[in-house]
């Protein structure tokens, strides 16, 4: 009796420290969310990167939607969040009857404590609207706050809660200290929501008026844990895998259609795989250099890998898209063999897991206000290669569904978004239907 009145009174006394000052802590206490763990590589060099905050959960999980932080966003170095519920709006891919979320402060500069967070499906018809009977409290550790060091992330406890496929799921946060920048993805196409105080558990979307924003704050994964799906496909690419061209909030994206063609399959009686579908695009983004910054910002390809697929639940297949903003965005003419290399280093890397990866050649862009003819050249050795299966277990020719056969250094004029870079609605479709769905079986071959 002594001993649990003596527990008891530990207990007590560390929630309260907890709700009088976050800022003391500068990691996890053991009744939260486990210890510190190092070793999660996030690519490059950076106060705290890699650091990761246990959760205290079992189980086969899959991928069901995925963004990769980016940055932090701009005009919150000071304050974060502090006192507002962030709602972020995400689309699963695939269905289970368990959810868990992973929460990101790698581009934080302190210590950021969430004191509620919770997850709920969509209501029809209020995009920050949650449905009646599907609210769900998130806890880690056991407990409902949760501190993160700056440069670490956290999944959460399994939350029950039945989560269809091709749904929308809120996945609702509350901090009540300043944290410094906030850790997030851009170029959501997918409105989010704010909300001033502490509204986590509203299913009403009346609060969350404070602002509305095209990106995803914080939250960087939501898997699922079910009998249906087989393991997860991860999408790593540039804004053309992001979607930033397609129609906000329809889930437009290549991968969104990818992961319909899977379901459909499956249903009308397949027998390829299904599998989650995450999507790790980032506008922008290069397979071998990184943006600016401490830790770096938009992290290449080569430095987000083991993040991004291997740091990803279940990974069978990756589909990798990368090159294009290597070639238009180096001051002289890029190297095709360097960017092939990276691109082979990312395939040995898989291989290493077990991944079996899928290779997109690179698509056309004449009219671009970057195209010139020597970066066309570049474009067209590194198809070459690819074409010849010098590169990838299996190839996904974006390329040659997407051009102009007539021009077929631009894109098919109603495959075009306007800027002759990214692809229409149509376009992305077609991106979708020109990944085999035979080539997501998981069997790696004997060799390239």
């Amino acid at each position: 009796m002594a001993r649990r009145r003596g527990y008891a009174l530990l207990s007590a006394i560390t929630a309260l420290i907890i709700g009088l000052s976050a800022a003391i802590y500068a990691g996890v206490s053991a009744g939260e969310a486990g210890a510190v763990a190092s070793g999660r590589d996030g690519g490059g060099a950076g106060p705290g990167r890699g650091d990761r905050v246990a959760p205290a959960s079992t189980g086969v999980w899959t991928g069901t939607w995925g963004a990769s932080p980016v940055a932090g966003e701009p005009g919150t170095g000071t304050d974060g969040m502090a006192g507002r519920s962030v709602r972020n709006v995400v689309h699963t891919s695939v269905g289970g009857t368990s959810a868990r979320v992973t929460l990101s402060n790698l581009y934080g500069t302190g210590p950021l404590t969430f004191t509620h967070a919770t997850l709920a499906l969509a209501a029809d018809g209020d995009g920050a609207g949650a449905a009646a009977g599907t609210m769900r409290r998130v806890t880690f550790g056991g407990s409902t706050t949760v501190t993160l060091p700056a440069g670490a992330e956290v999944t959460s406890d399994p939350v029950r809660l039945l989560v269809p496929a091709d749904s929308d799921v809120l996945v609702t946060t509350y901090s009540p200290t300043a944290s410094g920048p906030v850790t997030s993805h851009p170029h959501a196409r997918q409105t989010n929501y704010l909300a001033d105080g502490e509204h986590t558990a509203d299913l009403s979307g009346t609060a969350y008026v404070a602002d509305r924003a095209d990106r995803w704050r914080y939250l960087t994964a939501l898997d699922v844990s079910g009998r249906a799906a087989e393991g997860t496909v991860v999408a790593l690419g540039d804004s053309l895998t992001d979607g930033v061209t397609s129609t906000v909030d329809a889930d437009r994206r290549w991968p969104d259609v990818l992961a319909d063609r899977l379901r459909e399959a499956v249903d009308a009686g397949s027998d390829v795989p299904l599998h989650g579908v995450v999507n790790e695009g980032i506008s922008g983004n290069r397979v071998l250099t990184d943006g600016t910054g401490r830790p770096a910002e938009n992290q290449s390809g080569l430095h987000r890998f083991q993040r991004d697929v291997l740091g990803r639940p279940g990974v069978r297949v990756v589909v990798i898209d990368l090159g294009i903003n290597d070639i238009l965005r180096d001051p002289k003419v890029a190297d095709p063999e360097r960017i092939l290399g990276g691109l082979r280093t990312l395939v040995q890397r898989a291989h290493a897991h077990g991944i079996k990866v899928v290779g997109a050649t690179l698509m056309p862009f004449e009219g671009h206000r970057g195209y010139d003819d020597a970066r066309e050249g570049v474009r067209q050795e590194v198809n070459a290669a690819i074409r010849q299966g010098r590169v990838f277990d299996a190839v996904a020719d974006f390329d040659a569904a997407l051009r102009d056969p007539y021009d077929p250094r631009r894109f098919r004029p109603d495959y075009d978004s306007g800027d002759h870079l990214h692809p229409s609605d149509k376009g992305y479709r077609v991106m979708a239907r020109t990944v085999r769905l035979d080539d997501l079986r998981t069997a790696l071959p004997a060799r390239l």
